[in-house]
């Protein structure tokens, strides 16, 4: 679908906020329902999260978001950095990965995961990680689709103030396209 719509892709300005924050929002509610509470899911606001982005920081080690805008609307966005995890101090990470509910399967995601791994192997990383919240079957056939293996490690996060359980994959950025098993 996306060849027949014109996808454009930038680094995320202030001005940009909120924006990503509804989309933000409305994709954590159709992505988690069934996963996360439903009250907590309904009581999401896009100003609460907006309030928290960085976009446009001088600091050269904060995270770097890039949007998709399909026919000029925005469409999805994903965030990188440095590793957050202790044990894997000189990776990368993708810290985020979002797109509307309306444009699932259109291949926004696959160009923005492309996209990010093109901006961590930039930063000089050779491999980079990400948390997939436990129960998200979607999520975790898309990013192994594309390489990312599960690597054994979990943890319990409070991400926005609820409890829940991640699983941490693994990527190395030294190929373009999905890899075969080891």
């Amino acid at each position: 679908m996306i060849e027949r719509m014109h996808l454009q892709m930038r680094e995320a300005r202030p001005a940009d906020a909120m924006a990503v924050a509804k989309l933000h929002v409305r994709s954590w509610r159709a992505a988690y329902r069934g996963l996360l509470p439903e009250d907590f899911l309904d009581a999401l606001r896009p100003e609460e999260r907006a309030s928290r982005y960085t976009f446009g920081s001088p600091d050269p080690g904060a995270p770097r978001t890039i949007l998709a805008f399909l026919d000029g609307e925005l469409a999805g966005f994903a965030t990188v950095s440095r590793s957050r995890d202790e044990d894997v101090p000189q990776a990368g990470e993708l810290c985020a990965l979002y797109v509307d509910p309306d444009h699932w399967r259109d291949g926004v995601g696959r160009r923005l995961l492309a996209e990010s791994r093109r901006l961590m192997r930039e930063e000089g990383y050779e491999e980079a990680i990400l948390w997939v919240l436990v129960g998200n079957e979607t999520a975790e056939r898309f990013y192994e689709a594309d390489g990312w293996r599960r690597d054994g490690s979990e943890r319990t996060e409070d991400p926005w103030g609820v409890v829940s359980q991640v699983i941490r994959y693994r990527r190395r950025l030294d190929e373009d396209g999905p890899r075969e098993s080891a």
